[in-house]
Parts: C-alpha cells; sequence; structure tokens
C-alpha cells in the first residue's frame, strides 16, 4: 500500500503564532488565573494539551463571544486565533481582565479592511460560515454588514458603495461561485477575496491530489474545524470516495482500507503536526503492524 503525504498539510502561520502566545501567557503570568475565549484552535486536543498548563478554555457553540465572556471573573483572557470584536475587548478591560489577542494577522487584516470601508460609508457584503467565530467578530462591527453563506440568495442592497470580502477559511471553489453572482448584481461593488494563503495552497493540494487516483483519503482534523470539514468535502466533490475526517491515528478502521492502493493523508491548519505524523507512520507500517500508538498531550504543543 502506497501512502501518499499531501503537502502543505497541518499548522498554519496563524495557528503556530496563537499556541506560541498561549505558552508564553503561562510563563508571563504564572500567579493569574488563564481563560480562553473560545476554543484558541478548532482542536480538542489543542484544548486538552493547554489544559496542562493550566489554562482553561471556555465554549458554548450556543453562546457568543460577549455572552461567554461573563464567565470570566479574573485574571487573564486571551482572544482567540479567529478574531474578537472591539465590543468584547472593551468589555473584558471594563472587568479588569487582563487582555491578549492571539487573533492570526490575515483575519486582523480582514476586520481593518471592512472597518476602512465602513467609515468611508460603505454598506458589507460578508461570506462566511453561521455561528463561526471569525464571521462573528466581523458582523459585531456594524449593522451595515450584509451576512450570507455561500449558497444564500443575495440581499437587496440600496447603497451604491458596497464592499465585498469573506471569511478567510472559506472554500475556494464556494466563494468563486458567490462572487460571480455578486459581480452580476452589483457591477460596481469593490471586491476583495480574502482566502488566507495557507487555505488556499491547503484546497489546491487536495483537488490536486484527486488526480492522482487516491482510494482512500484521510483528512486529520476536528470535527469542529471549519478548514478540515472543507478540505473533505473538497475531495469528496473531486472524485475522492473513500474521506474520512479523524481525529487521530484511533479514527482509522480496518474495513475503511480495504483494497486500498494508494491512501493519501492530509490536515487540516489546525491539526497538530504530531497527529497527522502518528497517522502517516501507522499508515506505513499497516501490513506489518497494526498496532496504534498512545497519544502524548506533552508533545502537541510543538
Amino acid at each position: 500500500m502506497e501512502v501518499i503525504q499531501i503537502t502543505p498539510r497541518g499548522y498554519c502561520h496563524g495557528v503556530v503564532r496563537a499556541i506560541q502566545i498561549a505558552k508564553q501567557c503561562a510563563k508571563d503570568y504564572p500567579d493569574q488565573p488563564i481563560t480562553i475565549l473560545g476554543m484558541l484552535v478548532h482542536n480538542h486536543y489543542v484544548t486538552e494539551a493547554l489544559t496542562q498548563l493550566h489554562i482553561r478554555t471556555i465554549d458554548d457553540k450556543t453562546k457568543s463571544r460577549m455572552e461567554l465572556l461573563d464567565e470570566i471573573k479574573e485574571g487573564v483572557v486571551i482572544f482567540t486565533a479567529h478574531g474578537i470584536a472591539p465590543a468584547v475587548i472593551q468589555k473584558a478591560e471594563a472587568k479588569g481582565l487582563i487582555c491578549v489577542d492571539a487573533t492570526c494577522p490575515n483575519v486582523r487584516k480582514t476586520q481593518a479592511m471592512v472597518a476602512s470601508h465602513l467609515a468611508q460609508g460603505y454598506d458589507v457584503l460578508y461570506i462566511g460560515k453561521a455561528n463561526h467565530p471569525e464571521a462573528e467578530a466581523i458582523c459585531a462591527l456594524s449593522e451595515r454588514i450584509h451576512f450570507l453563506e455561500p449558497n444564500d440568495p443575495l440581499p437587496l442592497i440600496s447603497n451604491e458603495k458596497l464592499f465585498v470580502t469573506n471569511q478567510t477559511t472559506m472554500s475556494i471553489f464556494d466563494i468563486e461561485t458567490q462572487l460571480a453572482t455578486i459581480r452580476k448584481r452589483y457591477p460596481k461593488a469593490i471586491i476583495s477575496e480574502e482566502i488566507c494563503a495557507a487555505t488556499r495552497m491547503r484546497q489546491e493540494a487536495i483537488v490536486k491530489s484527486s488526480q492522482a487516483k487516491v482510494d482512500v483519503l484521510y483528512v486529520v482534523g476536528d470535527r469542529f474545524s471549519n478548514n478540515s470539514n472543507r478540505l473533505a468535502q473538497i475531495a469528496r466533490e473531486h472524485g475522492i470516495t473513500r474521506v474520512f475526517l479523524i481525529d487521530d491515528v484511533h479514527g482509522i478502521e480496518e474495513h475503511q482500507l480495504a483494497h486500498a492502493q494508494r491512501v493519501a493523508v492530509t490536515a487540516g491548519a489546525s491539526t497538530p503536526t504530531y497527529l497527522s505524523n502518528q497517522v502517516i507512520d501507522y499508515l506505513m507500517h499497516y501490513e506489518t503492524n497494526k498496532e496504534k500508538p498512545k497519544t502524548d498531550l506533552n508533545l502537541l504543543l510543538e
């Protein structure tokens, strides 16, 4: 069985930066309670590993960041890589919390562009995933931001000054379709497609692998990770019939590999390299050793 290691895969720069910031907080504030407002990155293994540094995470998919903040009474609050609304920061500061912002630079760039165009009198069309924290942070900036998902019908906007952008982890294919519709409806709109390079390169690598007659594809990533789920979806859309989104090596089952000659492995941008390497190593030795290794939390933040 041939094992294809798709590159690039795993951690992007923004995730690495966020984890480094959290680790530094543990060193800088050893006597303060440290809380992350939501998942630092969308991977539960990373969340578990951070608890070993005495960093707790509070997360509830039914609550906004503003609502979650009510649960933090003291100490340090870390804002996640997905970005944060200015009003949440103001509320945290008013509570006397030490604020540490781990927002990805690419997300911060998009936020700045949206804020700039709002100040110039534009309405904003923002394409994203509902209830995603990156979209939440952007849409909290103004009532003149019109949110839509890739397959949603376009809203009627009377303002001739229209700026269009998107969540950085969306699919390049979904965005292209929606943007084409927007250009036709609003030909004078200023459009800035902001899918980050890391997301784009990982999605393009999946398309390339689909042309290599892959029998099975494993996407190593958390089920709450938008970019990991989208990698799996893109693979299916491009003809790979056996695609499995797995947390780690323990998600591999024998029936998935039946009659497989070529098996490919990739990982979402929030997946620790350690986890995807475990999967690759296991598959490379699958025919001689089917014993799955244990996961060492101490190695997840390296």
